[in-house]
């Protein structure tokens, strides 16, 4: 399944609301040239050309169509198509930033680490990351993953790398002056019920379950899954429902 700019704008304010709080914890350093791999329909990108006015900023995504969101919204910035897994810098930069993007790459013990290498000494790396895998609405992915027809082809599909906050300190510490970790869950308020919360996952976690499903068996999990979602998550009195949503936000500045 293709990336959907229109899809994961669907929930902007929402998902913008993370990077603002992790742009904003980036230490007062001067930056000519900064980074965001994965950026999407340039959403976290505004957020960084508004904290560093100044800087050259480049926009790093694998998805045309996110892309064509992205330049269509900053016209004057840079954005160019290529894989983060395999992104290098072509000189050293100030600050790398990647907002709930380097949870879909494996081997962040080796991927952290060359990142820091990408920068200028007394750089940023600002990392966030999605920390939900025990929350509802990822177990209940897997749990109709597992119980359908199409439990051969999905019930094992390989979700996120999973470490906790003493993994990256100590990863990152040897080589940082300094390492601020925390973790933040976030209540998002949807006004769509139950559907609204599908919708949001449609457009990330969902797609490594659908991708291997026809269209019809598609249909037919995401009705299930909307069913244990609404069991789940029942809606608020006016209609809407509460999502919890926790992060974990990394600032590493290199030596």
């Amino acid at each position: 399944m293709t990336w959907s700019a229109r899809q994961y704008s669907a929930f902007e304010a929402e998902r913008t609301r993370p990077v603002r709080d992790l742009v904003a914890a980036i230490p007062q350093i001067e930056v000519n040239r900064a980074v965001d791999l994965g950026c999407g329909p340039a959403n976290s990108t505004e957020v960084l050309a508004d904290r560093f006015p100044a800087a050259q900023i480049l926009g790093i995504d694998s998805s045309d169509d996110m892309l064509l969101a992205a330049r269509q919204r900053l016209p004057h910035a840079q954005f160019a198509l290529a894989d983060i897994a395999d992104w290098r810098a072509p000189e050293p930069v100030d600050v790398i930033l990647a907002n709930a993007s380097l949870q879909w790459l494996p081997d962040h013990a080796t991927l952290y680490p060359r990142l820091l290498q990408q920068l200028q000494p007394g750089g940023v790396l600002a990392i966030q990351t999605p920390d939900n895998l025990d929350e509802p609405a990822h177990v209940l992915m897997r749990e109709v993953a597992a119980a359908g027809p199409w439990a051969d082809r999905i019930a094992d599909v390989q979700q996120r790398p999973r470490h906790d906050a003493r993994f990256y300190h100590a990863l990152l510490r040897p080589s940082c002056r300094n390492v601020e970790i925390w973790r933040t869950t976030y209540y998002h308020v949807l006004p769509g019920g139950p559907a609204a919360i599908v919708d949001w996952f449609k457009s990330t976690g969902l797609r490594p379950f659908l991708a291997p499903l026809t269209p019809d068996e598609q249909s037919v999990y995401l009705a299930r899954y909307l069913a244990a979602i609404a069991q789940a998550y029942p809606a608020l009195a006016d209609g809407s429902v509460l999502l919890p949503f926790p992060r974990l936000f990394i600032v590493a500045q290199r030596i």
